[in-house]
């Protein structure tokens, strides 16, 4: 099963939120990985999956040296479309897709990591949503407080239900919240409006994560796992 974590921004959490999820899948006993579609910023290996194998307690894996969990890594620290331009590239959506597939024949449980929100440019022909209306994976969205959070979850959200894309799961980051009543006023916001847009997606909590082998309880989301 392939599921695809994306957020509201390019701060939202999603690498931590990613890492926290394959933890917890890995302790109830699932053959989980993680993958990053793109990394800029970077040279020679991504930093987002190096976190989720740090909060997942385990070193990199085989994969990660064939580069089938982030098939493109770039140096520039931009949108994935100018990062592969000024690094002479082009990004080639059947070249992600096969390496998910293949990440999946090895492993039951594929986490895919997006880069930035959802409607960022893979390429000058293609943004990130279109490649997942063609792929049609089931979607976790990252939130949080942080201000401007609100008007950017809900827009995501019509985006999704817009494009035929489902959300399984809301996951609200605590990290950089700026105060408690403001957390208690979005968290709340989000659970009486998800069920409008998507009426099965569950609401799950993520605390500012202080212990690399902090287990955070995505069962509502993981239905069975």
């Amino acid at each position: 099963m392939n599921y695809f974590i994306t957020g509201i921004d390019t701060d939202a959490g999603k690498s931590i939120v990613t890492g926290v999820m394959a933890l917890y899948l890995k302790s109830k006993g699932v053959n989980v990985i993680t993958q990053k579609l793109a990394q800029t910023g970077c040279v020679d290996s991504s930093e987002d999956i190096l976190t989720h194998r740090e909060l997942m307690g385990m070193e990199m894996v085989s994969e990660d040296y064939e580069g089938l969990t982030c098939p493109y890594v770039f140096s520039f620290p931009a949108s994935p479309h100018l990062a592969a331009r000024l690094d002479g590239v082009t990004i080639d959506p059947q070249l992600l897709s096969a390496a998910t597939d293949e990440l999946g024949n090895r492993y039951h449980t594929v986490l895919i990591e997006g880069a930035g929100g959802l409607m960022v440019p893979l390429s000058d022909e293609l943004n990130l949503i279109d490649y997942l209306v063609d792929r049609q994976y089931p979607i976790i969205l990252v939130t949080s407080a942080k201000i401007g959070s609100i008007n950017h979850t809900l827009l995501t959200l019509e985006v999704c239900k817009a494009k035929g894309l489902e959300v399984v799961g809301l996951v609200f980051n605590h990290f950089g919240s700026p105060n408690k009543v403001v957390a208690e006023d979005s968290l709340s916001l989000f659970r009486r409006t998800l069920p409008q847009y998507f009426p099965l997606a569950k609401v799950v909590e993520v605390p500012v994560i202080d212990a690399r082998s902090e287990v955070v309880d995505f069962s509502e989301i993981f239905l069975g796992a």
